[in-house]
């Protein structure tokens, strides 16, 4: 396995998990690759490192351009095991290697690895001199952990941004106008959706601080690298950490015995009468992780749920607490579902809603099976219902 130069001098030398189909419970259908980049400069430098399991394809991809004892540091952005597995490996080959790391990283990865390994700590604002270039590195805290920066190249323009503009795709493409952008727009939502949402501040005042880079490539941890089209996805970004949704719904739902799914029908209906885009999902059959993918970009938020012993089911209460983990903000939401003698599920949904922050409508209820009148009336009610901030 070879290593892919990806500027004169700096490769590509992580790996491909074609297998991968669960990260953290979350799903990915297309795999994903653990990124590591080698710079050769006087000082040899690897930026980041790859998951255990893919640790001797990393030092093959290496090996093909140094040999990687002459390793002289090695960068860690992030502590997280699908970052820095590897490191254990490389730090014995190259054993005057040290780690560059940001003060919470080098405490995490002490406490991690419980390694004596030398360490050379960065803040945001300083930088290392490797030879001809020079390192320079911005703090991202809670991008997703504490001790998450970014790696910045200036010499050669390339931010190695760690887990911000990443996606999760196998692939043997390196670059953004190798791959389908729809595909790697797609990805790369929901991966914000899945693991960086809830820290949507953070991402701001990141993305703040990469405005003022010169940057010509993106080079993330996992994915595609950013070449052609980095102004559309510093673009998505934007729309993503600040909140700004689409005159859309979610409408995420499980049914029983198919009313609370006609219920959904006839939501979606009226929705569509006043130009709202709907997105329907059977949460028995779509993971959580596809419909948080669309959650990045719908104002609303409907959920429906009947009633089974006296509760909501448990695929949608499933649902509730991993939307409620990943707090998106400055949605409307509203709770739905049939129900027989009792009707606890959809105000169980409406208080998980509420739990998320959500501006809330009035829940809407049926009980046993709705005709088609019930249908109507519930198609009319949504389409007529006041939505905050009005119809766009």
């Amino acid at each position: 396995m070879k290593a892919r130069e990806i500027r004169k001098d700096i490769y590509w030398v992580g790996g491909i998990d074609w297998n991968l189909r669960n990260f953290h419970g979350y799903e990915t259908p297309r795999g994903s690759t653990y990124n590591a980049y080698l710079v050769m400069d006087d000082k040899i430098t690897l930026v980041d490192t790859v998951k255990y399991h893919l640790v001797d394809e990393m030092l093959e991809r290496i090996s093909s351009v140094v040999d990687p004892r002459k390793i002289d540091y090695v960068v860690s952005n992030h502590v997280e095991m699908d970052h820095s597995g590897g490191l254990p490996r490389i730090m014995q080959l190259a054993s005057n290697a040290a780690v560059v790391a940001s003060p919470q990283g080098e405490r995490g990865l002490r406490e991690h690895y419980r390694q004596a390994w030398d360490f050379v700590v960065r803040k945001t604002g300083e930088t290392l001199g490797i030879g001809s270039r020079n390192l320079a590195f911005v703090q991202t805290p809670m991008i997703h952990w504490p001790d998450n920066m970014v790696t910045y190249l200036p010499e050669e323009k390339i931010l190695f941004s760690n887990d911000s503009f990443g996606q999760h795709i196998a692939s043997d493409e390196r670059f953004d106008d190798e791959l389908p952008l729809d595909i790697s727009i797609e990805e790369a939502q929901k991966y914000y959706g899945n693991i960086v949402l809830s820290y949507n501040s953070q991402v701001q005042k990141a993305l703040e601080a990469v405005k003022t880079l010169d940057i010509g490539l993106i080079a993330p941890s996992h994915g595609i690298i950013w070449r052609s089209y980095i102004a559309e996805i510093l673009k998505h970004y934007d729309k993503w950490a600040y909140n700004r949704t689409d005159n859309s719904a979610v409408i995420a739902y499980s049914t029983m015995w198919n009313s609370t799914y006609k219920m959904a029908k006839a939501i979606a209906s009226g929705l569509e009468r006043r130009g709202v885009r709907v997105r329907m999902f059977d949460l028995a059959v779509t993971h959580i992780s596809t419909v948080m993918t669309q959650v990045v970009t719908s104002k609303y938020v409907f959920v429906g749920s009947p009633t089974m012993n006296s509760n909501l089911l448990p695929v949608v209460a499933g649902f509730l607490a991993y939307l409620r983990a990943l707090s998106p903000k400055k949605r409307v939401g509203m709770a739905f579902g049939s129900h027989g003698w009792g009707g606890q599920g959809a105000d169980q949904v409406h208080a998980g809603l509420a739990e998320c922050g959500f501006e809330m409508l009035e829940t809407i209820k049926s009980k046993y099976i709705p005709d088609e009148q019930a249908l109507k009336v519930i198609e009319e009610k949504t389409a007529t219902m006041p939505l905050p901030g009005g119809d766009e």
